[in-house]
């Protein structure tokens, strides 16, 4: 394994900082644009904004007119506590089980080797397709995307590729199976403010923000508890049959201000 020439283009692309907050695209860019035009496929690079560029790699099919397929994938990675690692974050070291170790290698630079491993393989074989093949390697996703697909998708250049279907990222595995997820939930950001009296502290202050926002977390937090028993109490519903609510953010000024993630 450790002498396949895929998995150590896998851990070239690992061992490529594209960390938060600081991530190389640059060096990103320039490493798969070297394996896509070796294919050969037509590569293409696009400045979104300072620091944030975008790869398209084409695979032309011998009926472009019609809707393309676009293979999608992001290069980022969140940051890392190194200190909790066993082996270098970013070293793609392979053990001794040949369990391949780095951030990223799960979300979700496996994906985009797989995309271009995938392509590759095809060409070699001598297969030809009547839609037209993109591949794209986006920035910033792991902050929201704004600065990424976000503003792409709003180009000329994006419109000319004429997607008809995407494939993104989903659930890693842990076993041969590589499943397709056909259908997303819908995310719902929910923010709230809540205002209330301040006071001393040595009184019972009424009408405060921090009783507010209790209230509201156990509402929000109940929809959870409820939603995990019907996972519990049905082993044959799964995570996309539920609805999860997570907070991701609590900040205190002048008043408390709460986020949560809900996916539905």
């Amino acid at each position: 394994m450790k002498n396949c020439d895929c998995v150590k283009r896998f851990q070239e692309y690992l061992q490529i900082k594209t960390v938060h907050p600081h991530p190389d695209y640059a060096k990103a860019v320039q490493y798969l644009k070297q394996i896509g035009e070796s294919i050969p496929l037509k590569c293409e690079v696009f400045t979104i904004t300072s620091g944030n560029l975008l790869l398209i790699m084409t695979l032309e099919g011998t009926e472009p007119s019609l809707p393309s397929i676009l293979l999608n994938s992001h290069m980022d990675v969140v940051p890392v506590y190194e200190e909790k690692w066993k082996y270098d974050p970013f070293s793609g070291h392979i053990d001794e089980k040949g369990d391949i170790y780095g951030r990223g290698s799960q979300d979700m630079k496996n994906v985009g080797m797989q995309y271009l491993e995938a392509i590759l393989h095809l060409k070699r074989q001598g297969k030809t397709f009547k839609r037209t093949i993109h591949l794209s390697f986006v920035p910033d996703e792991e902050m929201g995307g704004k600065l990424g697909m976000a503003k792409f998708i709003e180009t000329d250049s994006f419109k000319k590729l004429n997607v008809g279907v995407c494939l993104d990222e989903g659930i890693a595995t842990e076993d041969d199976v590589y499943r397709i997820y056909y259908a997303e939930r819908n995310v719902w950001w929910i923010k709230l403010t809540c205002k209330g009296n301040p006071g001393h502290a040595s009184k019972f202050i009424e009408n405060t923000a921090a009783e507010k926002m209790k209230f509201l977390l156990d509402k929000f937090l109940d929809i959870r508890e409820s939603e995990k028993a019907r996972m519990k109490w049905n082993p044959s519903l799964t995570m996309g049959d539920l609805m999860t609510v997570n907070l991701t953010e609590l900040s205190v000024l002048n008043s408390f201000s709460i986020k949560f993630y809900h996916d539905c």
